[in-house]
């Protein structure tokens, strides 16, 4: 279970990528950047899914819960234009993916 201030914290961190928004979920917080979810605070952990893009950042990968899949830790949260970065590269790589060929 994840606390709101720690919620708040990461989501004032992420100030700089525009439309972010935060749902509850079962004790922990969804993340959704311009609508696409792209990470989440599972037990006071922001993580983020893992695609192509962001691995480039070198984040070890961590399971939100039991039976999960895992997602990329990020721990440095105080440098706020590489976190706009790994939210943006997440997401973009999160939308690649959803595109089907033609």
């Amino acid at each position: 279970m994840s606390s709101k201030e720690y919620r708040d914290y990461v989501s004032e961190k992420l100030s700089l990528c525009g439309d972010v928004t935060v749902r509850p979920m079962m004790g922990e917080f969804l993340f959704y950047l311009d609508g696409i979810y792209f990470g989440g605070i599972f037990d006071d952990r922001f993580l983020v899914k893992i695609v192509d893009d962001n691995a480039k950042y070198g984040m070890e990968k961590e399971l939100p819960y039991d039976g999960a899949k895992p997602m990329y830790l990020v721990t440095e949260l105080e440098d706020r234009e590489t976190l706009k970065a790994i939210a943006e590269d997440t997401v973009k790589g999160l939308t690649k993916k959803k595109k089907l060929p033609i």
